[in-house]
């Protein structure tokens, strides 16, 4: 077997620890690469999902012996404390590890100090190996413990001129099916669906993820917010159906702006009390507009259509822009077509002052 270079090692790290994107949370994705002391792969995991056996425990249980003396190649700084599994730190002492190779450190203040227990145990540690490509992978939970509030991603559907619908109203479909299967996948990768109390009452969305299929529901549902400031959601609106978890955020629960609206900062710090480390906001063009105003919105995923109406309701109100020095610039970082439509990708950059 031909032995393998710590860089690609931590590609090879990066690949897997994508594989639990969806089924981790509140803890991160991880993924860990080991390698025996001629460079050749002996173990590897990925953390799978919460209160399972964490990425460096499973490539560990792979190695077995052939870990002695060997470099462990790691996402992310490994853990040092005991919650529902013991500090993965800890272990790779024990395994007679040498090296410990580490792409982005913990910020987890609970778990983090891993990189100096291994050093303190006279164990190499080096930082920073493709740490822009890790961090890239694992961008929801590390904004989300930096910050103290979840990673929201603005998702959107429109025609080419901007329109979420017809001038009657009528919206379904506005994108095509692979679009919407796509839209599906991504909810899965989330922990919380985000909607307005308008768009509930305008669609009745189930906000599930599922299999358009066959109508299958997925095994891991995100949980279904909506921002409903004064509890006009219906008890027979399909958000209440059972499906899966579901909170009517109200004013009175959750804090009120000086418009009397649900305070969206006091909701996003809630949501991450709750685990939430990632929101998808899916509706509507008004609630999109407060978030965006407000600063909180990392990542728009547009699905555009090849129509154009001419008329109906866009798929952003009121974002704060009254004049084009004002406007919201957008760093596009990806555009992929999704059968007949275009997925677009981009970052809102950071205004100045």
């Amino acid at each position: 077997m031909a032995s393998v270079s710590v860089d690609e090692a931590m590609r090879r790290a990066i690949e897997l620890a994508a594989r639990g994107l969806g089924t981790t949370s509140p803890n991160p994705v991880v993924g860990c690469v080991l390698l025996d002391d001629d460079g050749q792969v002996v173990g590897e995991g990925f953390h799978a999902y919460a209160g399972g056996p964490h990425a460096e425990i499973v490539a560990l249980a792979q190695a077995g012996q052939r870990a002695k003396g060997g470099t462990a190649v790691v996402t992310l700084e490994p853990c040092d404390h005991t919650g529902r599994t013991g500090p993965c730190s800890s272990a790779l002492v024990q395994a007679g590890v040498a090296r410990v190779v580490i792409a982005v450190p913990d910020p987890n203040p609970v778990a983090s100090g891993g990189a100096a227990t291994l050093r303190a145990a006279g164990v190499r540690v080096d930082l920073g190996v493709r740490g822009e490509e890790a961090e890239a992978g694992n961008v929801a939970w590390l904004t989300s413990m930096r910050r103290g509030w979840p990673y929201v991603i603005w998702k959107y559907a429109a025609t080419v001129d901007g329109r979420s619908a017809a001038l009657d109203g009528t919206s379904m479909w506005i994108t095509s099916e692979a679009a919407r299967i796509d839209v599906h996948a991504l909810r899965g990768t989330v922990d919380a669906v985000l909607a307005g109390v308008g768009t509930v009452l305008a669609d009745d969305p189930r906000l599930t993820a599922r299999n358009l299929r066959d109508g299958s529901l997925a095994i891991r549902q995100p949980l279904r917010v909506v921002v409903d400031s004064s509890g006009r959601t219906p008890a027979d609106a399909r958000v209440r159906d059972g499906a899966a978890r579901t909170w009517i955020a109200t004013a009175d629960e959750v804090g009120a702006d000086p418009d009397g609206r649900v305070d969206l900062t006091a909701l996003l710090a809630a949501l991450h009390q709750r685990g939430v480390r990632a929101v998808l906001l899916e509706g509507g063009p008004r609630l999109a507009g407060a978030f965006l105003r407000a600063g909180l919105v990392d990542k728009i995923v547009g699905y555009v259509a090849p129509r154009l109406l001419g008329a109906g309701p866009t798929a952003l109100v009121d974002a704060g822009v009254s004049t084009i020095a004002e406007a919201i610039d957008l760093e596009f970082v990806d555009v992929t077509q999704i059968g007949p439509d275009l997925r677009i990708t981009a970052l809102p950059r950071k205004r100045e002052g």
